[in-house]
């Protein structure tokens, strides 16, 4: 062999290690030498951070969601999309496991499409993240204000809640909070089973119905609600991320599903069914006074905690940004050093500061997560998993035989639900909080949760960052 040839052979050995080398990259790289170590959660911790993070805020809405569209609809969307869910959740499994080096979904819009396709989807995580959080912040705001009666300035409840979710959001590891996701799940059973009790020791005080006759965007707005209580996909990449078995992750995503939907369908239809078509969102606000701040009071560690593990998921991907760079990472990621640390905990603080400013300015339990649900969470839990399918699937096999061809068929439905539910629910949204609906129920006015107060039009809401109690009385 000439040393030319010689010299082009090992070029393309190089080449080709290098590329191996990236490719089975992962994210923390060799963690035998490291002072911080990230994977080390098994199967069902991971679980717990799941069902923690997914089964807190949605929960709550979907009483008042079985009210707007009738039994019959509300059980049917809760099971439908639940099933979708976990499909799409298997996939993003999947995609993770055909990619190692991939944390979040900046690296898989990476892969998609180039450094646009990082940069959006990067983005697009973090702001929905933050959302996420200061929907956490404003439950919390609401929380404090109910338990207190108003004691004290909600501005304030505010930034107490924002403050204790960024003091448990410091630790480095998912592992490290892991065991916090055992005290909110706990939590939320603990307020939900308060919750039925107290509406069932209370009677029925109203019909229900199992369909219901609504317009489109009222109907639409509701099923936001139903696809937020599924929001959890978002962090699954940095779950999987910190997995000693990422291949065990198909075990803590049916745990998932199993769970949020049973609770779902059980809540829902049970308060529902007491209640009526008064039910209220949050649902911790259906019982009487005393019940609804000892509902609260014992729902607080799941509101907060819920919050850390979104705060977590957001910031650690701007952590990896930082300190990852073509498959690299700094000692920084993975030892105790002060650049490490104070890096990290700024990020921490960006994003709890931006999350407490978002929940001052938009102070409404039911629009946030319309609004939010629609743009984000359309794709992250449900389109994007078509579009990782048909990455994952070379064109020569998709339409090879009769299952091959089925399949393809609903992977680009998936993609088509995505677009529509975006755009579905962001018109519903919008034109709810344009509209405004009241009716009068029992003498007394009532804000029909299918849709936004005149207080957007009238000035009848508090303004931002304003002391007005915001607790359900």
């Amino acid at each position: 062999m000439s040393r030319r040839s010689a010299s082009i052979e090992a070029k393309r050995d190089k080449e080709a290690h290098t590329d191996v080398h990236d490719h089975a990259f992962d994210v923390y790289g060799d963690e035998d030498e490291a002072e911080i170590k990230y994977r080390t959660m098994v199967w069902w911790k991971a679980a717990a951070l799941m069902l923690a993070e997914t089964v807190s805020l949605g929960i709550l809405s979907l009483p008042s969601v079985f009210a707007r569209i009738g039994m019959a609809a509300g059980i049917i969307l809760v099971i439908g999309l639940g099933v979708i869910a976990t499909a799409t959740g298997y996939v993003i499994g999947l995609f993770k496991l055909r990619y190692p080096h991939v944390h979040n979904m900046a690296d898989a819009g990476e892969i998609l499409a180039g450094p646009i396709g990082r940069e959006v989807l990067g983005a697009a995580q973090v702001i929905f993240m933050i959302f996420l959080c200061a929907s956490h912040v404003l439950t919390g705001l609401i929380a404090f204000d109910t338990i207190t009666a108003g004691a004290s300035c909600s501005v304030l409840w505010g930034a107490v809640s924002a403050i204790i979710c960024l003091v448990l959001t410091i630790p480095r590891t998912l592992n490290g909070i892991s065991y916090l996701s055992v005290v909110s799940f706990i939590s939320i059973i603990s307020a939900v089973l308060i919750t039925m009790i107290g509406v069932g020791v209370a009677g029925h005080k109203g019909s229900i119905t199992a369909t219901a006759d609504l317009s489109f965007y009222s109907a639409f707005l509701a099923v936001t609600d139903i696809i937020f209580a599924y929001a959890g996909h978002v962090g699954f990449f940095t779950f999987i991320a910190e997995m000693k078995e990422p291949k065990d992750f198909d075990k803590a995503l049916y745990m998932l599903q199993i769970a949020d939907t049973t609770l779902y369908l059980i809540v829902g239809v049970v308060v529902y069914a007491y209640v009526g078509p008064n039910a209220v969102s949050p649902a911790l606000g259906n019982t009487g006074t005393i019940l609804r701040k000892v509902a609260y009071g014992i729902a607080l560690p799941t509101i907060i905690i819920a919050g850390v593990i979104n705060g977590h998921v957001c910031a650690k991907l701007v952590f990896i940004r930082i300190f990852r760079r073509k498959g690299v990472h700094s000692r920084h990621m993975t030892s105790h050093s002060w650049t490490g640390w104070l890096t990290w905990i700024a990020i921490c603080t960006g994003v709890w500061t931006f999350a407490w400013i978002i929940a001052e300015v938009i102070p409404f339990f039911n629009d946030l997560l319309g609004v939010i649900s629609a743009i984000f969470a359309s794709w992250f839990t449900y389109g994007i998993s078509g579009i990782f399918w048909f990455h994952l699937t070379p064109k020569s096999e998709r339409w090879t035989t009769p299952k091959q061809k089925a399949k393809s068929v609903f992977w680009s439905c998936i993609i088509l639900m995505g677009a529509f539910i975006m755009v579905a629910g962001l018109y519903s949204s919008i034109k709810s909080i344009i509209e405004g609906m009241w009716i009068v129920t029992n003498g007394e006015d009532l804000c029909v949760l299918t849709g936004v107060p005149p207080g957007y039009r009238t000035g009848g809401f508090p303004s931002p960052f304003s002391c007005a109690d915001v607790g359900l009385a």
